[in-house]
């Protein structure tokens, strides 16, 4: 797995119970699965269109260090599926794993279209 970015948990990220939300949480790792299929893609008409279930290991609190990692699962035709995790620096356990991102090539008219990969 490619571990790309790193972020720290800030007073805006934490839910009530003052530890990281989990809204935040999804919205990081779909943007490190855009980036990394943008990158791969070479292209940034893409969207995702499914996330396979969701599952919170533990939990983060303020100050902690954030790990992103993506890796590429397989190619469709007019899609890439990839698996995201989001891992604690600070305390080394996982947060969050997502086995499968679904995201899509899009043509000018934001209709699926095949990606560089397709055969």
């Amino acid at each position: 797995m490619e571990y790309g970015t790193q972020r720290m948990v800030m007073y805006p990220h934490l839910n009530a119970a003052g530890i990281l939300f989990g809204g935040v949480t999804l919205s990081w790792i779909v943007e490190d699965a855009i980036i990394f299929a943008t990158n791969m893609l070479e292209t940034n008409k893409i969207a995702a269109v499914k996330m396979s279930e969701v599952s919170f290991q533990s939990a983060a609190n303020i100050g902690d260090i954030l790990l992103s990692g993506v890796e590429l699962v397989r190619t469709g035709t007019t899609s890439i599926t990839v698996k995201c995790e989001l891992r604690n620096k600070t305390t080394d356990k996982v947060l969050v794993q997502v086995d499968e991102i679904i995201i899509v090539a899009l043509d000018f008219n934001k209709q699926p279209t095949k990606h560089k990969f397709a055969k």
